[in-house]
């Protein structure tokens, strides 16, 4: 009987943090930002001024807020224009230099995301 008790209590502590878990999230959204994030707009919006681009596969982004801090992530570094495409979880990324693969990566890696994979288009 007491093992069993036991077994009962454990389980509904369980449910209890499950519950908690579920409420924060729906209060805070998926990512946990607490709200809608704000987005950080690049200095030069003019597509010519951008002789180089990549494209970026990024992996963990499930809102648009998450979208936004992609976004934001690339958009707040010098030079960078950013683009995500929630859908296809890809960034394209314009630069006015030379693009580093490395220096990609560290940036969604920043935002709290994943680089899965790289492409420097040119």
């Amino acid at each position: 009987m007491i093992p069993t008790i036991i077994i009962i209590l454990i389980l509904v502590f369980i449910g209890v943090l499950a519950v908690r878990s579920y409420t924060k999230k729906l209060k805070n959204g998926c990512c946990g930002t607490g709200g809608e994030e704000k987005r950080i707009k690049p200095g030069d919006r003019n597509p010519s001024h951008y002789g180089h681009s990549a494209t970026v596969k990024v992996g963990g982004m499930t809102c648009g807020n998450c979208r936004t801090r992609v976004e934001n992530a690339f958009n707040s570094e010098p030079a960078l224009w950013a683009q995500v495409n929630l859908k296809d979880e890809v960034a394209f990324v314009r630069s006015k230099e030379p693009l580093a693969e490395e220096e990609l990566r560290k940036i969604v890696t920043h935002a709290g995301y994943e680089a899965l994979s790289v492409q420097i288009l040119n």
